[in-house]
């Protein structure tokens, strides 16, 4: 029997947007982003605002799990949203299932309760090199290359630079960066994805464990780190975004690859959206993003839209006006499903870097000598 729901959608747009990947429908499909916008809107109106200890009260806390305000604001009040579950992604094959809070004061959302830092090795000490190689990874280089396209020149030419890969998983990326001449060094807390990282590798070199605890990483003077699919993962996302800054050489950028937490797919279809995995903890969207840069140090960033991997590749061919009203609705939106962002470590990097990007400057407005407010400002580098 057909489902209600796709007998309506059957009925109002009839077959002419089978050609569209499922991801992007909702992003061409007449009405459908504003339909989905209030969607959204009503969703939050809904939800109640409950205090930490009340919201405690009413969950189960896991042995590996601990309960969080929030990371970007560190407002103590939650609204419970979503409850996403599943089998099979991102691990060993275990039913999983956790809550989805939204912060009230900054819109943060965030895994609650979530996984204590010091026990985030239990997630990956089992199968997941298997899953980085199965289906998962079959496509993944034609997305390093079109995210690194999307930055031209940052990552066209390595040589005589280093670039640290912040879970470089089984070595993918750094395969990428090696044959662009980066000399490359890469960490993860998977030991059998290190171990079939190095085995990959010919130059570049992964390592087990924190760029604190690998001598040659915890150096520094990396003109490039990646962080690609990993956002999501970090429990402590301040404290690693503040070890990136100071691993970062003057004129060095962060490259950044996540899902993205303002994306129409997740106010359509909720606790059922793709960036709700097995192990992600944390949601960003490209607001709490910036929150997150300017208090880790970051000068400014950059945002790439993301029309999918199958539309950028050319593998998908879509009709001149839907390409045209794709192109629209992600750039008028939230940028696509995924967000691809580039971060300025100084002054230096955006002279450098950033010609033909918009910069989001991140200074606050006291640092200013003139008095003006760059803060979250949009202006063209030159």
């Amino acid at each position: 029997m057909v489902p209600a729901r796709r007998l309506l959608r059957g009925l109002l747009y009839g077959s002419r947007y089978d050609r569209v990947p499922w991801g992007q429908r909702v992003y061409v499909r007449p009405g459908e982003r504003l339909l989905r916008e209030a969607q959204w809107r009503w969703r939050i109106r809904r939800a109640p605002v409950t205090s930490l200890a009340e919201y405690g009260s009413e969950l189960p806390l896991g042995e590996i799990e601990e309960f969080l305000s929030c990371m970007m604001c560190g407002e103590s009040r939650q609204q419970p949203l979503f409850e996403p579950t599943g089998a099979g992604k991102g691990g060993n094959g275990s039913t999983w299932r956790y809550h989805v809070v939204r912060c009230p004061s900054c819109g943060f959302l965030y895994r609650n309760p979530n996984i204590r830092p010091e026990r985030l090795g239990d997630l990956y000490s089992s199968g997941y090199s298997g899953f980085l190689t199965g289906t998962y990874a079959a496509n993944r280089q034609r997305r390093y290359n079109l995210t690194m396209q999307a930055f031209s020149p940052v990552l066209d030419d390595g040589e005589g630079r280093r670039l640290l890969d912040f879970g470089c998983g089984v070595g993918l990326f750094l395969e990428l960066a090696e044959q662009r001449g980066f000399d490359g060094y890469g960490v993860d807390l998977s030991p059998d994805s290190v171990a079939q990282a190095n085995a990959r590798l010919k130059r570049a070199r992964a390592y087990f464990g924190a760029p604190q605890e690998v001598p040659e990483i915890a150096a520094g003077g990396f003109d490039v780190i990646t962080l690609w699919s990993v956002l999501a993962h970090l429990p402590r996302p301040l404290e690693d975004f503040a070890t990136f800054r100071e691993l970062l050489a003057p004129g060095g950028v962060l490259l950044i690859l996540t899902v993205n937490a303002q994306s129409l797919l997740l106010k359509a279809y909720g606790s059922a959206w793709s960036g709700f995995t097995k192990n992600h903890l944390m949601f960003y969207s490209a607001d709490t993003l910036k929150t997150l840069l300017r208090r880790t140090g970051f000068e400014g960033v950059a945002y790439a839209p993301h029309y999918g991997d199958t539309v950028e590749a050319g593998t998908t061919r879509l009709f001149e006006p839907l390409r045209r009203r794709l192109r629209q609705a992600v750039e008028a939106s939230d940028g696509g499903n995924m967000m691809r962002a580039l971060a300025f470590a100084d002054e230096e990097a955006i002279a450098r870097w950033g010609d033909r990007l918009t910069i989001h400057r991140l200074r606050d407005r006291a640092a200013e000598p003139d008095g003006r407010d760059l803060t979250d400002t949009n202006l063209t580098a030159t």
